[in-house]
């Protein structure tokens, strides 16, 4: 604690007044370092050669991630600034999709030096204002040192996928999850604006059973239920024409509870003739219009099919697949160019889409629908994730979602830049020389966070087992010679020029993991208090 800390009592020509500055000191450093436990706890887990943590749920279940995000999701962070990491990891999710692990890392390191920072007696503002121009010039270097890169050039797109998934748990099936990622994110790009990617176009099925060298693209749609057909009707149709439809093909209810009291079997006779017709009326509508496979949408006011209609749509050839989510219809209609139909008094032809085959296959213990060939089809695709076992499941995803997004950046900002530390050192040394420029204070706080940008090949060389001090000085050497594109090659353990050993990631991964970092800790460090309300 600096002396400038301690409350000194003030003379003063007309009152005396004391100013105690001890509170404040306290609570920004309780802040710092509430912040800097989260940033430890993850800070293992970065790189290729990073651990995995094992995350137990309240309600016994187990996860399995090197997924910073996710991590951080999962954690119970009660103490305010800490949480600030917590959204930190999460903003940086949604701008770029990768990168959350190193964003923590780095707010982390740049919060260390902060509190050094504050010791020598540096008033908070003016380390957040070297901090917001140290992010500036940073961007503008990272700029620099980036390669253009075309969409054309799938080879480049593909290994920055690979390098994404090389530090995640299915890393050894990086071959065929990056080519597949690219592949999917290229094929829902719309000509018409051309950087722009929505994820949601993307539907990711998980099936339990196989491996994950058994995960594909379906062009066309995947549903992971079994068709409903009770009454021995169809599982397999070509030449289909589609329906989804938002209402059920069962007798109708009341809309109040009540019960309705039968008192001889003419009347029970009387009801179920009823029934009949009405659900008979219904197929024959939909059977008029030439549908042969019916998409209904799930409904928690009654049953959407009952063994009767399963009966009569059996007979009429109609496939039915049933319990369709309602947040997937919007997926739906737009893949399959159709459009949803509430009534069945809107029930027309045009309102239906069109594919070459539909078919029920078994896949592991269950059974899925393959919808494919579909005419004019939206620009979506489907890819159908397989794992040996639910946390394997579940982590290919999440780690196949980042893939998605380290494309979806490039697609957005395309621009290539070198992996493995490289950027972060060259940012150090050119921050470094810059802070020789400059004067007073800023000089002497910018070359303190230049410092702390150290911390990513620091961490990388020491998560790989490597002596992170000779790697680090070695690296800074490298980069003072003007070899920019030197990092660290971890699986060699050596340095090399990553560039050609093909470890790259798009700028917007950096640029943002930057960014948002030093915005976090700005907001932190001007915090003096926290003031809590009953």
């Amino acid at each position: 604690m600096s002396s400038s800390a301690v409350a000194a009592p003030r003379s003063s020509s007309k009152t005396e007044s004391y100013v105690d500055n001890k509170r404040k000191e306290d609570v920004r450093q309780a802040n710092i370092l509430a912040a800097r436990t989260v940033a430890d706890a993850v800070r293992t887990s970065l790189g290729p050669k990073g651990m995995d943590k094992m995350i137990s749920t309240a309600n016994g279940d187990v996860i399995i991630t090197n997924d910073g995000a996710t991590i951080l999701n999962k954690m119970e962070v009660l103490q305010p600034a800490a949480k600030m990491l917590v959204e930190l990891s999460k903003s940086q999710d949604a701008a770029a999709g990768d990168g959350t692990t190193t964003v923590v890392v780095i707010a982390g390191a740049l919060l260390k030096q902060c509190l050094v920072l504050l010791s020598h007696g540096i008033h908070p503002t003016v380390i957040s204002d070297s901090l917001h121009k140290v992010s500036i010039k940073a961007v503008d270097v990272l700029t620099a040192m980036a390669r253009p890169v075309e969409l054309s050039d799938r080879d480049s797109l593909v290994k920055s996928a690979s390098t994404s998934l090389n530090s995640k748990v299915v890393s050894q099936y990086s071959t065929l999850l990056a080519p597949l990622a690219v592949d999917a994110v290229l094929s829902v790009v719309d000509p018409a604006k051309p950087d722009i990617v929505d994820l949601r176009d993307i539907k990711i099925v998980k099936k339990l059973g196989g491996t994950v060298d058994d995960t594909e693209t379906v062009k066309g749609l995947v549903f992971d239920k079994k068709t409903s057909h009770a009454a021995g009707g169809p599982t397999r149709m070509e030449k289909a024409k589609i329906a989804v439809i938002q209402f059920q093909i069962s007798p109708p209810k009341t809309d109040i509870e009540q019960s309705i009291v039968v008192s001889d079997y003419t009347q029970m006779d009387r009801i179920l003739k009823e029934e009949r017709n009405y659900i008979l009326s219904m197929i024959k509508k939909i059977k008029a219009t030439g549908c042969n496979l019916l998409l209904i949408q799930k409904s928690i006011l009654r049953d959407a099919v009952t063994d009767l209609s399963l009966h009569y749509l059996a007979k009429a050839k109609i496939l039915v697949v049933k319990d369709v989510e309602r947040d997937e219809i919007e997926f739906i209609t737009k893949t399959l160019n159709c459009l949803p139909i509430a009534n069945i008094e809107h029930f027309r032809a045009e309102k239906l889409g069109y594919a070459d085959l539909v078919e029920e296959s078994s896949l592991g213990d269950g059974k899925i629908v393959k919808i494919t060939g579909i005419q004019n089809m939206g620009r979506t695709t489907s890819v159908l994730v397989r794992g040996s076992n639910q946390l394997v499941l579940d982590e290919a995803e999440r780690s196949l979602h980042d893939a998605l997004c380290v494309v979806r950046c490039l697609v957005s900002k395309r621009f290539l830049i070198a992996g493995g530390g490289a950027p972060e050192i060259e940012l150090s040394r050119q921050l470094g020389a810059w802070a020789k420029v400059l004067q007073g204070m800023e000089s002497h706080c910018v070359k303190y966070f230049a410092q702390a940008l150290e911390v990513i090949p620091y961490t990388l060389a020491e998560n790989a087992g490597l002596n992170p001090m000779t790697i680090v000085t070695e690296l800074r050497n490298r980069h003072n010679e003007g070899e920019i594109n030197t990092g660290i090659n971890v699986r060699k353990g050596q340095i090399t020029n990553i560039w050609d050993e093909n470890v790259v990631q798009p700028l917007l991964v950096s640029t943002s993991a930057i960014t948002l970092a030093t915005e976090c800790v700005r907001m932190i460090l001007k915090i003096d208090d926290i003031v809590t309300v009953r």
